[in-house]
């Protein structure tokens, strides 16, 4: 038996399946579930589940199935047939067992990143299914406790990490201060009605990462763009509760964003580099809402950056000159196909790159993604050995010269730090306003 193995045959500990599924009886999970498939389930995801034909095509697209050996278990299809497909046979008469073992699959061998979907010769989405099965969990009560504890924060503060509104608008004045030091008459407009842009962070900005604010305020400046940030909730565009399937979680913050973009009557949100909560808000919340598509124009980084650079209203100094690899964040591009903007940034900024193979809407999911990194420190090693291809990626790209990957998106650096780490790959790890601070031409201090 191989490490990976072992890793996933080892019974793992979760507070919030185990002490949830002490709660729940077979007739609990049969009432939950008649409920659900008569109130929201529909034609979509029944033909989904049964019109699978077990061609095998979406197997090889998923890392975790290639990751753990071949194990079919770990297969797109697989997932299927072993929740929703006997949940559907059942009818609902299943045992807490089952549904613990279900809200682990669902939970922490799916990232939801659709690459499966892109080899299904019928176009079944099985990232639909997961969603919806994640969607009984969370109502039976045994969604993992790490993911639920985030989604909870971000319900009761306004943010998934529990920032006060105060240490806001602190964090918002000290990277401000901060940044005066270099560029004297630098400004983080807050609360600036009509401005054109409302741009938008997740909550481990200003508790993590306070420098990419800071740095994403020196590339405002430079570009001469009348932008503000909120002092109110509605500024941390995260949203776990999309993956813990707590729809009415995800639709109130939702709700919370687009009102503080209405409120400051912006006329765009430029959200920050992370690819769930573009989802959320592009893809999901929204129509969560009744939007089909939000009601205030919504951009991520990738293409917010591209412009700024197509356009010369920033201007770099002297390119990145390590090499660089680029890896496709699974939300904008396979979810909104921002490849070539993506590699148009890249090249723009760094004077060597190197391509992952495969790339672009091809390019392997990092494996944090979907939720599953917010499951926590029981399912970290699971998570990690069932990327073993996307450690292949990088080995491959670092023989071919590659010192840097460029990530945009919060959660596939979370991924990829990890995978790094453990393989002992030896590569740095970037977001695109890391190299574009460093590269761009910057006004003087006077």
């Amino acid at each position: 038996m191989n490490d990976a193995t072992a890793v996933e045959t080892k019974q793992i500990y979760d507070k919030g399946i185990e002490e949830g599924a002490a709660r729940l009886t077979p007739e609990k999970i049969k009432q939950v579930y008649q409920q659900m498939m008569s109130a929201e389930a529909g034609a979509r995801l029944k033909t989904y589940v049964q019109n699978c034909v077990s061609c095998g095509l979406c197997s090889e697209a998923c890392h975790f199935y290639l990751s753990y050996d071949r194990d079919p278990r770990f297969s797109p299809a697989g997932k299927v047939r072993q929740t929703m497909a006997e949940l559907m046979k059942k009818k609902g008469a299943v045992s807490v067992e089952f549904m613990k073992k279900t809200s682990e699959i669902a939970s922490t061998e799916c990232n939801l990143c659709k690459r499966c979907a892109q080899y299904c010769p019928f176009g079944l989405d099985v990232a639909f299914v997961m969603l919806f099965v994640r969607r009984l969990c969370h109502k039976l009560g045994i969604s993992p406790q790490y993911i639920q504890d985030t989604a909870h924060s971000h319900s009761v503060t306004g943010n998934q990490m529990w920032v006060k509104e105060d240490e806001w608008v602190d964090s918002l004045q000290w990277q401000e201060e901060e940044a005066q030091e270099e560029i004297e008459n630098l400004r983080i407009p807050v609360e600036k009605e009509g401005a054109e842009i409302f741009y938008s962070v997740i909550g481990p900005e200003p508790k993590f990462r306070a420098q990419l604010i800071y740095q994403a305020a020196v590339i405002f400046n430079a570009a001469g763009l009348n932008w503000t940030m909120p002092a109110t909730p509605g500024w941390d565009n995260s949203d776990m509760a999309m993956y813990t399937g707590d729809n009415e979680i995800m639709a109130r913050i939702k709700r919370m964003h687009f009102e503080t973009a209405m409120r400051l009557k912006v006329k765009r949100v430029v959200m920050g580099e992370c690819g769930h909560a573009f989802r959320s808000i592009y893809d999901v919340g929204n129509r969560a809402l009744g939007w089909r598509m939000p009601p205030v124009e919504v951009s991520h980084s990738i293409e917010f950056f591209y412009e700024l650079l197509r356009d010369d209203k920033i201007k770099i100094a002297e390119k990145y000159k390590p090499t660089v690899t680029i890896h496709d964040p699974c939300n904008v591009v396979r979810g909104r196909g921002l490849h070539d903007m993506l590699r148009y940034v890249v090249h723009a900024i760094c004077e060597n790159v190197v391509e992952m193979h495969p790339n672009r809407e091809h390019n392997y999911c990092c494996s944090a993604g979907g939720g599953v990194i917010n499951c926590g420190p029981p399912w970290k090693m699971k998570r990690v050995n069932g990327n073993k291809v996307k450690a292949q990626q990088l080995f491959a790209a670092k023989s071919r010269g590659a010192e840097t990957c460029v990530a945009p998106c919060h959660n596939c650096h979370g991924g990829l730090e990890d995978i790094i780490h453990h393989n002992e790959i030896g590569m740095d790890l970037k977001f695109l306003g890391d190299i574009i601070y460093e590269v761009m031409e910057k006004p003087e201090r006077v």
